[in-house]
């Protein structure tokens, strides 16, 4: 055996064993059938496949994945038929399992949506389900997570994307929403309407308020003013009647020391009369003295 035929032999060797080889990339996983039964599962990495023996029975992605189903006609307990689509949200958590479990999963798992949709909604009225998606969701997601367990598949969540209700029950909706909105329109506007009423009236209370406090303070005010000017005409009152009696007990003295007669004791006494009701008094009393001398004086212009 010649060199260049032992080179080709080691060649073929090397191209057969590295075909051999397999790599399995990230986040798949490789189903391996021995003689036409399960051997293993591969995980992510570099692997040796014997030829003609083993064999890549099924390759198996374990991302997170969204089924996306075509519209189901539903029955609510009321009888009203509507449309509604969802959508599917999982993950293949056993690559033997999702390979030997059952065969098409993705259709498995649409009818299985489908029946559980029909069993649930159908226990609900249309305002339940319109309002309801939650709940809905929720039921569904786990009734699918328990029966897709033992096909290797965890199902997330799952979603109502439509809920197409008959147009005529449509129609009517749209009809008691504008209704609706009407009516909270007026609500809102005769709210308004009593706020605004109400501020009226509160400022107008203040107003009347104020200006009974002003008149009364204004009416204090004014009598504070008279009762002071009474005061003040009363002290000139009697301040004036001190200096007249003050002034007739100073002319007394001084026809005293001068011993006059009764003729002078009158005249002085008529002039400080006159001074007397020349001055700013409203008010004189004569003095029953004065008055006495007025008489002797009258007599004396008599005599005269």
């Amino acid at each position: 055996m010649g060199p260049f035929v032992t080179f080709t032999i080691i060649i073929i060797v090397l191209i057969f064993i590295i075909s051999c080889i397999r790599i399995v990339p990230q986040s798949q996983m490789y189903v391996i059938e021995k003689l036409g039964a399960f051997d293993t599962v591969w995980d992510t990495g570099i692997h040796f496949l014997i030829p003609f023996i083993c064999r890549i029975a099924k390759k198996v992605s374990i991302k997170e994945q969204v089924a996306d189903f075509k519209p189901q006609p539903v029955i609510t307990k009321d009888n009203v038929t509507m449309q509604i689509d969802t959508v599917v949200f999982f993950q293949i958590t056993d690559a033997k399992l999702y390979a030997y479990g059952v065969e098409r999963p993705l259709s498995a798992i649409e009818n299985l949506t489908s029946t559980s949709l029909r069993n649930i909604v159908g226990d609900l009225e249309l305002d339940q389900t319109l309002t309801s998606r939650d709940v809905i969701n929720s039921n569904i997601t786990a009734t699918l997570d328990r029966a897709t367990d033992r096909w290797g598949i965890k199902v997330l969540r799952v979603e109502l994307k439509n809920i197409l209700p008959p147009r005529e029950i449509q129609d009517a909706m749209e009809k008691q929403m504008k209704a609706e909105r009407e009516r909270r329109e007026k609500i809102l506007q005769a709210e308004g309407e009593k706020k605004s009423a109400i501020l009226i009236a509160e400022g107008e209370k203040e107003s009347k308020i104020l200006r009974a406090e002003a008149e009364k303070a204004t009416a204090v005010l004014k009598a504070e003013g008279e009762k002071e000017k009474k005061r003040l005409e009363a002290e000139g009152e009697s301040i004036s009647i001190n200096l007249t009696q003050r002034a007739l007990a100073d002319s007394l003295i001084m026809l005293n020391e001068s011993k006059p007669t009764d003729q002078v004791i009158a005249l002085k006494a008529l002039e400080a009369f006159k001074e007397a009701a020349n001055g700013q008094a409203t008010k004189i009393i004569i003095p029953s003295q004065i008055q006495g001398v007025a008489g002797l004086a009258t007599s004396i212009k008599e005599l005269l």
